[in-house]
């Protein structure tokens, strides 16, 4: 009986393939062939975490991150941002200021050359 629990928490997301990265899978499956678990969407180069700050386009979602970059003349670190537009796969739930973690594909539009991976903090309220 131990052996069809652990057999039934496979199956539930069967479809969903290895794309290399220690991630969690989505809990429902889509047919989204731009899926990075379901579709034929391969993850390569960089992975970047980051904010949602903008979920207002159709399968689209926009991330700020921040960092620091030394400037050389002041021997002193200054905050930056920038902000990536990454492919929403149907399976995946986010909502603006959850953060998460994108991965670097080939382009898929002219902006657009990450994919959403993994919901890393729910954002709580609301």
């Amino acid at each position: 009986m131990v052996e069809g629990d652990s057999s039934t928490n496979i199956s539930s997301n069967s479809k969903a393939r290895n794309i290399g990265l220690e991630v969690t899978l989505p809990a429902r499956s889509c047919n989204d062939l731009k899926c990075p678990f379901h579709g034929r969407l391969s993850i390569r180069g960089k992975l970047l975490t980051g904010i949602v700050v903008s979920k207002k386009a159709k399968k689209m979602v926009v991330i700020e991150r921040y960092y620091q970059q030394y400037i050389k003349k002041y021997k002193r670190y200054e905050r930056r941002r920038s902000k990536i537009h990454a492919y929403l796969p149907e399976c995946m739930d986010v909502e603006e200021g959850d953060e998460v973690l994108v991965g670097e594909c080939r382009p898929l539009s002219k902006t657009v050359a990450f994919a959403l991976l993994e919901v890393r903090k729910k954002r709580h309220g609301r």
